[in-house]
């Protein structure tokens, strides 16, 4: 067996490779299965040599709590198959959180394997049913659970130390305004590798994200002044935007 991570594979191996596991699925699971897919890069057709491999198994509803993945490396590639039954993979897909913009493509861009029930275009179609407002919390969460916690955080370090922290924070704030953008855009992002620029790419972005994402991206991580302004600049920017699109990051002193 290989010990030495992951080995090169085609496009066709890999894919290869995914059918065989949705025939030990079949085996094992049966009659449950509602429909067996494929999500993440490989279901795009742009996996690389060395990416690893992410099913989706649906089970039939049968008023048992389905929700669990198997996991596995077999030396020289790995597979995550996530088993679900119905009715949660669906309740799933339409719920908007504060990383739906790089979480939920796999809702989107499934592809089949076994779905003659057409289980992936209804999976779609949760995926596309949250509205404006579903997405305006969405964003308001972000903002007061991780904006608002990272600038502490900076302005803690910049006063106390350590100054190692910072680089790590500039890189949350950089992934976070992502996400933001993307929520604010309804836009979900091709890969983790490609967040930081094609968020760039998209408008309405708050004053100061793009320095932050462009510090991130290039690795100007070693001077903790630049980093400090970069990062606060982006919080007022983001104050700012909030405040245009009505956006909630403030509250009354005691809001319950």
């Amino acid at each position: 067996m290989n010990l030495n991570g992951p080995e090169k594979m085609s496009q066709s191996e890999r894919l290869q490779t995914c059918h065989e596991i949705a025939e030990r699925l079949h085996e094992v699971y049966g009659d449950q299965i509602q429909a067996i897919g494929v999500y993440g890069s490989v279901s795009r057709g742009t996996d690389g040599p060395y990416s690893d491999i992410e099913m989706f198994c649906v089970l039939r509803e049968s008023g048992e709590t389905i929700e669990f993945s198997y996991e596995w490396s077999s030396g020289p590639w790995k597979a995550e198959v996530d088993i679900y039954s119905s009715d949660i993979l669906l309740k799933q897909a339409a719920i908007v959180e504060g990383r739906w913009p790089l979480t939920h493509g796999p809702y989107f861009f499934t592809r089949s394997l076994y779905d003659p029930d057409q289980f992936f275009p209804a999976l779609k179609k949760a995926a596309e049913s949250p509205t404006r407002s579903d997405f305006s919390r969405a964003i308001s969460e972000v903002l007061v659970g991780e904006m608002y916690e990272f600038a502490g955080k900076l302005r803690n370090v910049n006063l106390n130390g350590p100054h190692s922290y910072l680089p790590y924070l500039a890189m949350e704030f950089a992934h976070y305004g992502a996400m933001l953008i993307g929520l604010h855009n309804r836009k979900l992002y091709s890969t983790g590798a490609m967040v930081l620029p094609e968020a760039l790419e998209l408008p309405h972005r708050p004053a100061g994200f793009d320095t932050v994402a462009e510090l991130v991206m290039s690795g100007q991580l070693t001077e903790p002044a630049r980093i400090v302004s970069a990062c606060e600049q982006f919080w007022n920017g983001l104050v700012d935007w909030a405040a245009e699109h009505d956006y909630v990051i403030h509250s009354k002193r005691i809001p319950f």
